[in-house]
């Protein structure tokens, strides 16, 4: 990192592990997610907010970690791709997206599953209209969706949605 930055200290949860550490200010939530906590299924996509492949979820709602400062963060409870897996099983939506082919190179889809996540957390069985406006901030540039909309719809149907 450059010299001459102003540094200062953040305290986040992620997955549920506290960690404190002394950063930079101009240092974005998805940098500090992936180099500082080798959290790397969190992707760097555009850096504008168009792509989505940096959702994650803070405090419950879902955020474009792009956008964000890691200052920002301080305080809050952050959840990653790699926190919805729970005892070595996965989320319920992970699930879905793997059983109903719901990738293809792999790139967006912890975005477009944590979004999805989120989308569940709010309207447990939404219509396909509410699917589309609930991963409207995601792109996929390898399908035309119509198997990730099947697998948003095979995890209606979970018990549960995390």
């Amino acid at each position: 990192m450059l010299e001459g930055f102003d540094r200062v200290p953040v305290q986040v949860r992620v997955n549920g592990t506290l960690y404190e550490r002394t950063i930079e200010a101009r240092v974005l939530l998805v940098d500090f997610i992936r180099e500082e906590l080798d959290l790397t299924g969190t992707h760097i996509g555009c850096d504008t907010t168009y792509c989505g492949a940096c959702t994650v979820l803070m405090n419950g709602a879902n955020v474009k970690s792009c956008t964000v400062f890691a200052v920002q963060a301080h305080g809050s409870e952050i959840t990653t791709i790699e926190g919805l897996a729970k005892d070595g099983k996965l989320h319920p939506v992970q699930e879905a997206f793997a059983a109903n082919h719901g990738l293809q190179c792999g790139y967006c889809t912890p975005g477009i599953i944590m979004s999805t996540v989120y989308l569940l957390s709010k309207k447990q069985k939404p219509t396909d209209q509410e699917i589309r406006k609930g991963i409207a901030g995601n792109t996929c540039r390898c399908t035309g969706y119509q198997n990730i909309f099947k697998a948003i719809r095979a995890a209606t149907a979970a018990d549960d949605h995390g």
